[in-house]
């Protein structure tokens, strides 16, 4: 039985499309997130979706060494308490390092566990024990039913506010597929399931040096997790992709995003 997960004053797997989005990272220019932040509670608001704030203030699994990182944790967890407050938002941003688990729920309400963590039991250990929702995105290696074994490592540590994010498979080098069966599979383990739109469209490494991304199939697929029966949608979401210091390829334009939500939004009405 599909459990719900309840945050703030909406449940995550309940009768609604529920969203995670925002900048893939905490850029210098603070105001890219404040507006981003601003505009998707605006555009969430009218289409009465519940809401999450996304923003990492590290990627630490960037493909280079060269590549932009973020803010760190400091400033970063400073930002989106910022945020937190002045548009009364719940905040979801990604851990890398057990010791994090507790600095970081100080301010974000869930705690996101990237995909290529996505098996490690210290950092799921801690996570749970801070009481936060745990998004745990399952990692592109892995079957749909083998991230129950991640779920039980945060459940038997005391939390069982856990949801999944199916964020696509490897295929090969250098592409992941959606396969959307992922999304009732893991329904029936007992958790929600939230679609990554954004991600799943990258070619990890495709650039040499860096990801990059199919950014056009990104409404495809969001629309097609909807129809298959998730429970909400991740998207990363910038004012002016094109330019992102990270995942530009693809992330989707702040001005694309009040069409995507809307038709996203009728799906799930009918399905459900």
């Amino acid at each position: 039985m599909l459990k719900q997960v309840e945050l703030n004053n909406f449940s995550i797997g309940g009768d609604k499309l529920v969203i995670m989005a925002g900048p893939c990272v905490i850029e210098e220019d603070e105001s890219v997130i404040f507006k981003t932040a601003e505009k998707l509670k605006e555009i969430t608001q009218k289409l009465g979706i519940p809401y999450i704030f996304k923003a990492s203030y590290d990627k630490a699994n960037r493909t280079s060494i060269d590549s932009y990182r973020g803010v760190g944790l400091e400033r970063g967890l400073k930002i989106l308490a910022k945020i937190k407050k002045e548009f009364d938002l719940p905040i979801v941003t990604d851990i890398h390092h057990p010791e994090q688990a507790a600095i970081v729920a100080e301010v974000a309400d869930v705690l996101q566990i990237p995909a290529f963590l996505s098996r490690q039991t210290d950092i799921l250990v801690s996570a749970a024990k801070t009481g936060r929702v745990i998004n745990i995105k399952k990692g592109q290696f892995l079957a749909p039913k083998q991230i129950q074994n991640s779920a039980k490592k945060v459940i038997k540590s005391g939390n069982d506010r856990v949801v999944i994010i199916e964020r696509g498979t490897t295929f090969g080098y250098g592409n992941l597929v959606s396969d959307m069966r992922a999304i009732p599979i893991i329904q029936n383990l007992g958790y929600p399931v939230i679609f990554d739109a954004t991600h799943s469209v990258q070619l990890p490494g495709g650039a040499g040096d860096s990801t990059t991304g199919e950014r056009q199939f990104v409404s495809t697929l969001a629309k097609s997790a909807v129809a298959a029966g998730c429970n909400g949608l991740f998207m990363e979401i910038h004012p002016d992709p094109d330019n992102a210091p990270c995942d530009g390829p693809n992330m989707i334009s702040l001005d694309k995003a009040y069409d995507l939500l809307s038709v996203c939004k009728e799906i799930f009405e009918i399905v459900n």
